[in-house]
């Protein structure tokens, strides 16, 4: 039996959308079985299933009644006095039945779908895929330090977005913006940061890590490896001032009494990454005493002030890489070296592969192919014996290399370390010397110092085999590892002034 449908229906306007319909929801039902039932298809395929496609689908649906409308304003004289100004539906007349209840079934069905098109549209635009994997290129240096860090199992939204649907508008208003600038090839290498109008970290961050659960102090040991002929092993242990000697004392003191919710601490930077800071307040919330603190190296002009941004320092501003951290070569070549991945045996091993990671690539097909090149080139011309006698460490130091550069820097979107300073530390930046310097001085003279007992305890270091070692109640006065190092000069500096880059 033919099905009989209302003339209105008869145009190539109506008969297009309900093709692109069609098509459309079939291809939305096969691909959702493969990638449920046969779980393939990668990341790509939630794109299309819950975007792309639903896209078309409602573009066609749209297409059927326009063509309609058309197609009654074109003939609308047709059927005389009969024509009814407004649409009308009529179920004794088969045509009219027909249309309704296909309208009905298709109505009925596409609520079904849209809903679960729906609730799995915003779980997968909130999904780690989706905020890693979909702008492939620009987003491989982010979600590659991503899958190495301590929160490799939160997802992205949980810190960049947050709950509460008025960050999740602006966070896909954002995402428009971002999507416009990868398909014009506009975004910036690297990608700028401190990201302008974040969230603040109270709303985020302190979800899982609330100020008062910071109590205890913890230790750590850190193995490196000198630049000599050797790569002569030198350990430290800190005892880490995170909070008070006990924890009954709360954040009276330590690392984390800058957000002890008595103590209010503001600052102004001069620069886009927030690395100069000669201007900062304290300020206790219990008695209403204020203090400013200013640099005597980089003194702000009268009213400057005004002009700059006044921030209140949050956990951002000390963890500003707390997800995506690119660490420079001194760090994980020490890290690969105790791994085992490259051999502590291969004379000088240290100091040629901080040099050839430390080397600007234009890709990372040339960084592996240089990396391998130099380093080969430098054993043949300085110890001919290791690539007779060592070979095969020597090849497995190189691969070794190779792959931690590939998980720390980027040179397709220009990321390395110097590019994005961590502000947790001393070495590599100026992180914690931003600040404590002992040269923010206050006008009764109070002094922000630099004093590594502020934060920290030295209770061993060394070589392994004349390792100096004390009680967790004292403290050891710093070694600098290397003969040649003048113990005046690195005493006056800070650590980043010779560390800085790919220094020792």
């Amino acid at each position: 039996m033919k099905l009989k449908l209302p003339r209105s229906t008869h145009n190539w306007t109506t008969v297009a959308g309900a093709t692109i319909a069609s098509i459309s929801f079939f291809l939305i039902l096969f691909l959702f079985i493969i990638s449920v039932v046969l779980n393939q298809g990668g990341s790509y395929i939630g794109l299309i299933i819950y975007i792309i496609l639903p896209s078309f689908l409602v573009l066609g649906l749209i297409l059927i009644p326009i063509g309609m409308l058309r197609y009654r304003s074109k003939f609308k004289d047709e059927e005389g006095d009969q024509e009814k100004r407004l649409p009308y539906i009529d179920l004794n007349i088969p045509r009219h039945r027909n249309a309704f209840m296909i309208f009905i079934a298709g109505t009925v069905i596409l609520l079904f779908i849209s809903a679960i098109g729906s609730y799995e549209a915003f779980h997968y635009s909130e999904s780690v895929q989706f905020c890693g994997t979909t702008c492939h290129n620009v987003m491989i240096p982010e979600y590659t330090a991503y899958q190495n860090s301590p929160h490799a199992r939160v997802r992205c939204v949980e810190c960049h977005v947050g709950s509460g649907v008025n960050w999740y508008i602006r966070s896909k208003l954002s995402g428009l913006r971002q999507v416009y600038k990868v398909i014009t090839n506009t975004v910036p290498k690297p990608i700028e940061t401190p990201i302008k109008n974040l969230r603040p970290a109270r709303e985020t961050c302190e979800e899982c890590h609330w100020p008062q659960k910071f109590y205890a102090r913890t230790f750590r040991t850190n193995r490196h490896y000198l630049r000599d002929e050797e790569n002569t092993e030198w350990d430290i242990g800190l005892e880490i001032k995170v909070g008070s000697e006990l924890s009954a004392f709360g954040l009276k003191e330590g690392i984390h009494w800058h957000i002890n919710p008595d103590v209010k601490i503001q600052y102004a930077a001069t620069d886009e990454k927030r690395q100069d800071i000669p201007w900062v307040k304290y300020i206790n919330q219990k008695t209403g005493k204020e203090i400013i603190f200013e640099s005597e190296d980089e003194p702000l002009a009268p009213n400057m002030i005004d002009s700059l941004e006044i921030r209140t320092i949050d956990c951002i501003d000390c963890h500003n890489r707390p997800s995506h951290k690119y660490y420079a070569p001194e760090y994980f070549i020490n890290d690969a070296i105790t791994a085992g991945n490259i051999s502590k045996d291969l004379p000088e091993i240290k100091s040629i592969a901080i040099e050839v990671c430390s080397e600007k690539y234009n890709s990372t097909d040339s960084a592996m192919i240089g990396i391998q090149s130099n380093i080969e080139d430098f054993y043949k011309e300085n110890y001919p014996e290791v690539i007779e006698d060592q070979a095969d460490e020597l090849a497995k130091a190189i691969v070794g290399v190779q792959n931690e550069f590939k998980q720390n820097i980027f040179p397709e979107m220009k990321v390395r370390w110097d590019e994005y300073p961590i502000n947790i530390g001393h070495i590599k930046s100026k992180g914690c010397f931003r600040c404590h310097d002992d040269n923010h001085v206050s006008e009764s003279g109070d002094v922000i110092t630099k004093s590594c007992d502020l934060c920290h305890s030295i209770v061993m270091q060394g070589q392994p085999s004349r390792l100096q070692k004390t009680t967790m109640d004292s403290t050891l006065t710093f070694i600098h590892p290397g003969e040649d190092v003048e113990e005046d000069d690195w005493r006056e500096s800070l650590c980043s002034d010779c560390h800085e880059g790919d220094g020792p």
